[in-house]
Formats: structure tokens, C-alpha cells, sequence
């Protein structure tokens, strides 16, 4: 880790130090290595070809016709993007699902999409984390 000396107006500063009290950070150091994390995901992610990540959390009508199977033609449609998913019964009428994907951020897009707009799919949402590579001697396999 390298020790670095930066020059920050007042105002940024003050932003920084809110900050960091209102998230807990132990440090100004590890608050802004989490602002530049996030900076460097947001590039990461705007590559429709980028490897990523993700959770798709839906909540969803189970007695609307034929959704269920509609779920699961999509599900296997795109097996190779699904790692997990795991449903809960909220009530009687509606269920949760939160499906862990992996693949090429344009891709697990799509297919959120195409499970939101499912008539019966009463709210989506999906969470993308960018596959970064660590910095360690090159050898055959990626790590993230």
C-alpha cells in the first residue's frame, strides 16, 4: 500500500469528513478507497461486455396465469447466467425471488428486463458488481 499527500478544498474536504461520520469509516484512507472502488465500478460496469456479478431480487404474483412457467422457460433460457436463486412465500398471493447471476453485464441486463416486464412481476430490481481482477502475478485462472 502506498502512503500518498493530496491537496482538497475546504468544501470537498468537509463532504469527505461527512462522509465518513455518516458511514462509520474508521479513516478519511478507507473512505476514499471505497469512493474510488465505487467510481472505478461504475466504469467497470458502463462496458455492456464487462463480466459482473449480480443479485436480481423480484416480488411477483403466483396466481397470475401461467407466470410461473414463463418464469422458468426464462430461467432456462439463460441457465449459464443463473448461479443461485431462492424464493420466499411473502403471503398468499406473492412471492420474492433473488437470483445471483454472473455473466457479461449487457446480457443479465436483458434478461432483468425481460423478467420485469412478465405480467404478474410486481417489482425488480438488480444489483450489479463488476468482476475486477486482483493484483497478483499472472498465472491461467481469474480471480475476482
Amino acid at each position: 500500500m502506498q502512503r500518498i499527500t493530496i491537496t482538497i478544498d475546504d468544501f470537498l474536504l468537509a463532504r469527505l469528513d461527512d462522509t465518513m461520520k455518516r458511514h462509520a469509516y474508521n479513516s478519511r484512507s478507507e473512505a476514499l478507497r471505497d469512493i474510488l472502488r465505487a467510481h472505478r465500478s461504475k466504469e467497470l460496469l458502463a462496458d455492456a461486455h464487462a463480466q459482473c456479478v449480480g443479485t436480481l431480487t423480484i416480488v411477483f404474483e403466483h396466481g397470475v396465469r401461467e407466470l410461473a412457467q414463463r418464469l422458468s422457460d426464462a430461467y432456462h433460457a439463460q441457465h449459464a447466467l443463473i448461479v443461485s436463486s431462492s424464493r420466499i412465500y411473502l403471503d398468499h398471493d406473492n412471492c420474492l425471488e433473488v437470483i445471483v447471476l454472473r455473466g457479461e453485464v449487457d446480457t443479465i441486463q436483458q434478461f432483468a428486463w425481460s423478467l420485469a416486464s412478465q405480467r404478474g412481476v410486481r417489482n425488480s430490481n438488480l444489483h450489479l458488481m463488476p468482476l475486477m481482477e486482483e493484483s497478483a502475478p499472472p498465472h491461467e485462472h481469474l480471480h475476482v
